[in-house]
């Protein structure tokens, strides 16, 4: 009784691939050969193509509207940062260094005193520049208005 299911189940799988071939190969595809005809022979100009296009939602630029959108933005992220460092006062840090500190700790120092951002990136910058022997102990001066080489120059000496 369990070859006959098994090959009762078998046989209706056969079919129903049989008639589902069927189908497939017989369709005449009205729907696709209708859209590759009205693809084929509708021709639009580069203005009917925009006008299209924003009809439809879409922001179309050449690159040369592309380049001055760019160039817009950086202008407008610049000139924020230069009126913050204008407007607020400058900060001034004595970094004591002792014997046995190492540029982690020197960096925790920064970043508690918000010279820098991230104390992590800091330590990779300096290992980076090859500066992690050149830290000497002694006292250095630095403060908020000095750029981030200018705060590495002055604590990290070769």
């Amino acid at each position: 009784m369990r070859i006959n299911l098994l090959s009762s189940f078998a046989a209706g799988i056969l079919i129903a691939t049989t008639i589902c071939g069927v189908v497939y190969f017989t369709d005449d595809n009205t729907n696709q050969k209708a859209s590759a005809k009205s693809s084929e022979g509708v021709k639009l100009t580069a203005a009917q193509m925009k006008e299209e296009l924003e009809s439809a939602g879409y922001v179309v630029q050449t690159t040369e509207e592309l380049e001055k959108t760019l160039q817009a933005a950086k202008d407008i992220e610049t000139k924020p940062a230069d009126k913050k460092e204008k407007d607020q006062p400058i900060t001034q840090v004595v970094v004591n260094v002792a014997d046995g500190m190492t540029s982690i700790d020197v960096a925790n120092v920064l970043l508690q005193a918000k010279l820098i951002p991230d104390a992590f990136k800091f330590t990779q910058d300096i290992e980076a520049r090859g500066l992690q022997n050149a830290l000497r102990p002694g006292s250095y001066t630095v403060n908020s208005g000095m750029s981030y080489d200018q705060i590495i120059a002055t604590i990290f000496t070769n």
